[in-house]
């Protein structure tokens, strides 16, 4: 796994790495390689800007609620905020001219946790991509309430689009919750998992807070200025978390042991089995090609494994030859930070770094070596 690393690092298919892998009972191995910041040696204490990891946080949040008795899976959203039925569905764009819709279908708290509630990025979707530009409208990462209101691209419930839904749910949340979504995830999450390098700010985090490169045409890695914006009118559970390696194992650790760690509960085992499970029935997780080459590759994941969405995250139908079982879990980082956990292999791993394009070939090749590396040992 060492090895995977070092390559990759000496390869230039990734500027730095910091990688671990746990189980229930605790962290199994950890690595590191590169440089993160400053010509200083990447350690397990790099900080990073981990974008749509925050994701999973945000439908644990919500699932946090639904066990209580507070919401359900099925809530339709603008039962919570009627603002929502505001939003249409694109029908067309033909120039500069945008054609509206209302919705035929109920969007709910289950089509937002799994990218089928019609709202999704520009970033990979042609249609989103052709409105904001056509209206100049104001993106989702501006950190304002005006950049949720991206119109739907598809009817809720018809396809799998990935996109701005677990913002949203954070919104949601917040109104059923009454405290706002960064107190929330403190209080109910972060401190229980003695998550203490996990927040919203920076703040402590700054002095280890890994430097973000850009691939050039040359392949070479150049600086490139990103995170999520300062103190927003919104924390976008999108999007919004900075944290460390070791922080979110933790988090991921919490699932294979059932919604548990280290005698504090986040959710109950039933909780942890119905969110774990296939909440988009027969459709399907598809390829997101991409609209903005420098941000993304084309994102393809395991094309010959049948994907789902549960209750936060991809999900494989299949065991995957010599890595993950059917039924395992991920997600990632828009600046590759990615990661899975497998309940079948009491499993859970991360392999991050601060890098664009997003889904680059050569780290991709990297995941798949380590991963490889990882159920090989």
């Amino acid at each position: 796994m060492q090895d995977v690393l070092d390559t990759a690092v000496e390869q230039q298919d990734a500027p730095f790495l910091v990688a671990m892998t746990g189980d229930s009972e605790g962290v199994t191995w950890s690595g590191t390689s590169g440089s993160a910041r400053d010509g200083s040696a990447a350690t397990l204490d790099t900080a990073f800007r981990i974008f749509s990891m925050t994701k999973a946080v945000g439908a644990t949040a919500a699932m946090i609620l639904i066990e209580r008795g507070e919401l359900s899976f099925d809530t339709p959203v603008a039962d919570v905020i009627p603002a929502f039925d505001d939003l249409q569905v694109i029908q067309s764009i033909e120039g500069g001219d945008v054609s509206l819709v209302d919705a035929r279908a109920t969007a709910t708290v289950r089509h937002l946790a799994t990218h089928t509630s019609g709202l999704v990025y520009e970033y990979w979707d042609a249609t989103m991509a052709a409105y904001l530009e056509a209206t100049g409208a104001t993106p989702v990462l501006s950190g304002t309430k005006e950049g949720l209101r991206y119109p739907l691209a598809f009817q809720p419930g018809a396809r799998w689009g990935y996109g701005i839904g677990i913002d949203w749910l954070g919104q949601v949340v917040e109104a059923v919750d009454g405290r706002r979504i960064d107190e929330f995830c403190q209080v109910e999450i972060f401190d229980p998992l003695a998550m203490a390098d996990t927040s919203f700010e920076p703040n402590q985090l700054v002095d280890r807070m890994a430097e973000v490169k850009m691939r050039g045409e040359d392949g070479s890695f150049g600086p490139y200025e990103i995170a999520p914006p300062p103190h927003p009118e919104v924390y976008g559970m999108g999007h919004a978390l900075y944290s460390t390696a070791p922080d979110y194992l933790r988090f991921l650790r919490m699932f294979l042991r059932g919604g548990e760690l280290d005698g504090n509960r986040v959710l109950s085992q039933q909780s942890v089995e119905q969110m774990l499970a296939n909440h988009i029935g027969d459709l399907r997780v598809t390829p997101m090609p991409s609209q903005a080459p420098p941000l993304s590759a084309d994102v393809t994941l395991f094309p010959d494994t049948p994907k789902t969405h549960s209750f936060g995250f991809v999900r494989v139908e299949e065991d995957v030859p010599g890595m993950r079982s059917a039924g395992s879990q991920g997600w990632a980082g828009v600046l590759n930070s990615h990661y899975w956990f497998d309940p079948a292999a009491d499993l859970a791993a991360v392999i991050m770094t601060q890098s664009l394009p997003f889904a680059d070939p050569r780290f991709m090749a990297t995941y798949e070596a380590f991963e490889k590396a990882v159920y090989a040992a």
